[in-house]
């Protein structure tokens, strides 16, 4: 047996309405069959979803877990099937953009607030992805356009660099280091750091060691996390301090300082990738409008 979006309806309905019997009318069909197909999906994940002993009957933490999941996927899959609608109907286009969580902080959401009221027959779509997976996601045609922090070297991508933003230090509000202006990189070198993403790699997370390691230092890593988010929660939670590109400041979190580095020009990159001669109507118009932007630098990073 494989998973089916039959069986996720069926599960959903029990979950729902915690009975067979109304499941049953609800989706149209006899009981037995529904019973058997619940069953059939219990032995395929290995787990039991529902407690038949309880009256009424009850979901396991298993199935709890499971219902979430399962309506999320027919939730999107809906979405999904409205949107080739009227896609196919010449009634909307689609168009997706991926982004790396800490660029969000920036101008992002103000570009693609005005791309949404500028374009508002596109479906636009929004996944958050490290550059490694947009590079993947644009040869797949899975985006459109990306925003990383890498330089990578493809053939089949181009990236423009839209600005170098400062890193700035994020540390704990009672930290000792906070009576200073300004941070040297090798006074942080003893003092644990807490490095994010964790995963996948290259990431924003290899810049940040070359900045010890062009200076012959060598940070102390505490933890890796996944999120920037994250990040600065272990921050607050006195865990150690995080170097963060500076629009992170607009993640407003108590206790936490950010504070200027000692050394200038340490900086991270903000990159826009698109796939190689893709010169559609909605690419030229976003990277227009992110050029277009105060901030924004007009040099370019080709690659291949």
């Amino acid at each position: 047996m494989h998973l089916e979006m039959r069986h996720l309806r069926y599960f959903c309905a029990v979950a729902r309405e915690l009975s067979f019997s109304r499941a049953a009318e609800q989706l149209h069909i006899a009981q037995p069959p529904l019973s058997r197909q619940i069953r059939d999906l219990e032995e395929e994940l290995g787990a039991e979803l529902l407690d038949r002993g309880s009256r009424p009957l009850r979901l396991t933490p298993a199935g709890r877990f499971f219902q979430i999941q399962a309506q999320q996927m027919l939730d999107r899959m809906s979405e999904v099937q409205a949107a080739t609608t009227r896609i196919a109907g010449g009634r909307r286009t689609w168009y997706a953009i991926g982004f790396a969580p800490s660029t969000l902080y920036g101008k992002l959401p103000d570009v693609i607030r005005q791309f949404r009221l500028a374009q508002p027959m596109v479906d636009l779509s929004l996944y958050e992805m490290t550059t490694v997976q947009q590079v993947e996601a644009l040869k797949a045609g899975r985006i459109d356009i990306g925003f990383g922090r890498l330089n990578f070297d493809d053939d089949d991508v181009v990236g423009e660099l839209v600005r170098e933003e400062p890193v700035m230090v994020a540390l704990p509000v009672n930290h000792r280091l906070v009576k200073h202006k300004r941070i040297r990189l090798a006074e942080l070198a003893k003092e644990p750091l807490l490095l994010y993403p964790a995963k996948p790699r290259p990431s924003y997370a290899d810049q940040v060691l070359e900045m010890f390691q062009s200076r012959g230092l060598k940070p102390v890593i505490a933890l890796e996390s996944n999120e920037v988010q994250t990040a600065i929660g272990l921050v607050v939670a006195g865990l150690g301090y995080a170097l963060v590109p500076q629009s992170v400041q607009n993640l407003h979190r108590e206790g936490v300082l950010y504070l200027p580095l000692g050394e200038p020009g340490v900086s991270t990159p903000v990159i826009m990738n698109r796939r190689r001669n893709d010169e559609s109507e909605l690419t030229t118009y976003l990277a227009e409008m992110v050029r277009s932007l105060p901030t924004s630098m007009r040099s370019m990073a080709q690659r291949g």
